[in-house]
């Protein structure tokens, strides 16, 4: 029986219609006014709007402050993506490989996703608690060694484990699914001549797993410079000292308790340009991606 679709373009432009309205409204109408704003001195409590041009940036320009978050948001994202990465394909590897309940592990690390950030952090706060987590008895023995409220390394450490835990599903779904599509006569044949786990995958499943790698590598790095807000603002609120405040925090601040609209804006603009230069720099290294198997 032949089926018959529905016809005429107004019918398709209705039904992705919601969709496009609420992109429109919540991403591109934000983004076009964090571009205007960034270009004006706007009153915290309304009352009209000066133009100054490129003066908010160059006031951003010449504050350590934000040079000092912007440093902390390029080592979060390196730092989170890679452990991220590696972790995921660690776990990819051992679910393809077979092992002893590995079809139980691949539902379970799946579950994570289900979590929000705000829940993820409020568990890690509790596991990385000095007194009641999971280095308390670290610390009967020696007070003080592990007290991520007051020592920076550690309060930044914590976060980038929350945000490596919460990114570990996505990324273990794309990598194994990656593996999954090698062919198993190739790993097979691999085998028969002699090679190890280590050498088969090193030679073979990590050269025809690069595509998945940069995507997932890709997603990751733009995901760990705006997802970490729900995770800092629940386990550090930017402290101590600023060492967990990322840009996405700094512009969360400086715009709704500081009202620093038009700095905020600024940030905003200054970010997501940063971003997209780190993602053309990526695309320009994808020539070591090889697609064809």
């Amino acid at each position: 029986m032949r089926l018959t679709f529905y016809s005429g373009g107004w019918l398709y432009a209705a039904l992705v219609a919601p969709i496009l309205l609420l992109i429109l409204i919540f991403f591109y109408l934000p983004v076009g006014l964090a571009f205007y704003w960034s270009f004006f001195l706007e009153q915290p409590f309304g009352g009209g709007a000066q133009f100054v041009g490129f003066d908010n940036f160059a006031r951003l320009l010449g504050d350590a402050g934000f040079w000092a978050a912007a440093r902390r948001s390029l080592v979060f994202m390196l730092v989170s993506s890679g452990l991220g990465l590696a972790a995921a394909l660690a776990l990819a590897l051992a679910a393809d490989r077979g092992l002893k309940m590995s079809r139980l592990a691949r539902n379970v690390l799946i579950w994570p996703k289900a979590i929000s950030v705000v829940s993820i952090g409020v568990i890690f706060t509790f596991i990385f608690n000095p007194f009641l987590g999971i280095f308390a008895p670290v610390n009967a023995l020696f007070p003080g060694l592990w007290n991520p409220r007051i020592d920076g390394t550690q309060a930044f450490a914590t976060v980038v484990l929350a945000q490596v835990w919460h990114s570990l599903p996505f990324n273990f779904i794309i990598l194994l699914s990656g593996l999954q599509t090698i062919p198993d006569t190739l790993v097979r044949a691999a085998a028969m001549d002699g090679a190890g786990p280590w050498r088969r995958m090193r030679d073979l499943q990590l050269p025809l797993l690069t595509p998945q790698l940069f995507l997932t590598f890709v997603l990751e790095f733009i995901g760990a410079a705006v997802e970490p807000f729900g995770l800092i603002d629940t386990m550090t609120h930017g402290g101590p000292g600023d060492a967990t405040s990322l840009l996405i925090y700094k512009i969360y601040t400086d715009g709704f308790q500081a009202y620093d609209l038009s700095g905020a804006s600024a940030q905003t603009v200054l970010l997501m340009l940063m971003v997209i230069a780190m993602v053309l720099l990526q695309f320009r290294l994808e020539r070591h991606v090889k697609y064809e198997r």
